[in-house]
């Protein structure tokens, strides 16, 4: 007999082997920076085996969907663009919606720029008193000079102003670098202006996955390291949530934040479907 599937904490997880549709966090998740984690190839390939499908959705918006396809695909994980759905992608949908093709400012990588126009945007890096919206993306490309020509769009227009996502920091192969909700902290203090933020934690993202797939939310989990971003959107979609320790969530920090995930595993190689 097979035996029982149980969190960190000794909780019956036997739920997750009924799953359908897993929404995974990639910066320590599945990966850090370049670096696979153990057993992540093995998951992946135990969620197919099991009849289920794997979806990315990830908050980091410097590189594009072909890009991170490019990426993953380059560590060995069998993906498309149908396994991904990104903060960009998502601020796109709200942006054109709101805005259609009227003139937006944006600042970004160049990856992050090119997907924005390559979806029909009208885009602009330069300062343009005319742009209705602004919006920023984590720029791993960061100049000055970006940093001066977006503090004078949110000094002198009064343009809409969005961020793809809060996130404070980035996981890497030492630590943690500032994520784009510091770089958003230091454009406040220069400015008084704070955006609208568009990924998670909003269920925006997981909501348009799990309807794209053909899924209800029961048959559906996110999994993640982050709280106040991975779990809080499981949450707000009411979704099942899995949170990992192999990134940024510690269990005190567990322990003290007031919105519980359902489960708790050391990493997602603990986490056996078979």
């Amino acid at each position: 007999m097979k035996s029982i599937l149980t969190d960190f904490f000794g909780k019956n997880a036997q739920t997750l082997k009924d799953k359908k549709l897993f929404l995974l966090d990639m910066d320590g998740t599945i990966y850090n920076e370049n670096k696979l984690f153990d057993g992540t190839l093995k998951f992946l390939d135990d969620i197919t085996k099991i009849g289920a499908k794997y979806v990315f959705v990830t908050n980091n918006s410097s590189k594009s969907v072909d890009d991170y396809v490019k990426k993953v695909v380059n560590l060995g994980i069998k993906a498309d663009k149908s396994n991904f759905f990104t903060s960009t992608m998502a601020t796109t949908m709200v942006i054109k919606k709101e805005f259609g093709d009227k003139l937006i400012y944006a600042q970004g990588t160049n990856s992050f720029i090119e997907e924005l126009k390559s979806s029909g945007l009208n885009v602009t890096t330069n300062y343009d008193k005319n742009a209705v919206a602004i919006v920023l993306g984590y720029d791993t490309e960061l100049t000055f000079e970006k940093l001066n020509t977006t503090s004078k769009m949110l000094s002198t227009t009064n343009a809409s102003y969005y961020a793809t996502h809060p996130d404070f920091v980035c996981p890497c192969e030492y630590g943690f670098v500032p994520d784009l909700g510091s770089m958003v902290i230091g454009l406040e203090k220069a400015t008084q202006k704070t955006p609208i933020f568009i990924g998670k934690p909003m269920p925006t993202m997981l909501e348009t996955a799990v309807s794209k797939n053909g899924v209800t939310k029961s048959q559906a989990v996110m999994i993640g390291d982050r709280l106040m971003t991975d779990i809080m959107a499981g949450l707000n979609a009411k979704i099942h949530t899995v949170c990992v320790l192999s990134g940024e969530a510690t269990l005190l920090d567990i322990q003290n934040y007031p919105n519980k995930p359902d489960f708790v595993f050391e990493s997602i190689s603990k986490i056996d479907l078979l």
